[in-house]
């Protein structure tokens, strides 16, 4: 497992991310997307009290509000032997339901869908690293409303590139997108970059986190998607 990227600065702020997807296309037997437009997202009103967040600002007040402190430790007994006791830490979760909920609903969209059965032998899409698109959106810092197809994409791309050994597999996701055309592919490792930005660089996920995000929901139906079960 590789190690993350160096501590992002509260100097500069992200841009946003906010993409749609186009319209799935057929290039030749295998299902593809036409070419996705990067396109401004309509904010829908708001009546929380609280301003929403401006990742394209580069005031460093601004980004002080945005950081939220890290979670306290919590601790609990391991062991009672008479009066001494051994407290073990127990590391405390950063993925809140919404997260889980954005997760689900990119499920129902049809491209994800439609992707997802297509990668049958799971060579990019394996319980593991279906996690780790919920954690990396729980580090971007994007309202649930914001998070679009690409950026499901965005983060099983970059999940495969830190945990896979073969890197190959992972170009499966461009051929499903945009076929055999390369016109795309700087546009999305622009996007992936910003969005690796987004999350302070903080990429590394680790297996417990992972199986504690499955135990979420343990009925998740992507959670069956296990390449030992292959037979």
């Amino acid at each position: 497992m590789a190690a993350s990227g160096p501590s992002s600065q509260s100097e500069e702020q992200c841009p946003q991310l906010s993409t749609t997807m186009a319209s799935p296309a057929m290039d030749d037997d295998i299902p593809g997307l036409s070419e996705p437009r990067v396109e401004a997202s309509a904010q829908p009103p708001s009546s929380s009290p609280k301003r929403k967040r401006d990742l394209s600002s580069d005031s460093e007040d601004d980004l002080a509000e945005l950081l939220e402190p890290d979670p306290q430790p919590v601790w609990s007994v391991e062991t009672l032997c008479g009066l001494r006791m051994r407290l073990k830490r127990r590391r405390v979760s950063t993925v809140r339901p919404e997260h889980h909920k954005v997760f689900t609903r990119l499920l129902e969209d049809p491209v994800v869908k439609k992707f997802l059965n297509w990668d049958k032998m799971l060579r990019v899409s394996d319980k593991y690293l279906l996690s780790m698109v919920i954690a990396y959106f729980s580090r971007a810092g994007l309202f649930s409303w914001q998070y679009r197809p690409i950026h499901f994409f965005l983060a099983l791309y970059l999940a495969n590139d830190m945990e896979e050994d073969n890197q190959a597999p992972k170009q499966d996701i461009f051929y499903f997108l945009y076929g055999k055309s390369y016109a795309q592919r700087p546009m999305f490792h622009k996007l992936r970059f910003q969005f690796i930005r987004s999350m302070g660089w903080r990429i590394w996920v680790s297996r417990e986190e992972c199986e504690e995000i499955q135990a979420y929901n343990p009925d998740l139906w992507v959670w069956a998607r296990d390449r030992t079960n292959l037979t």
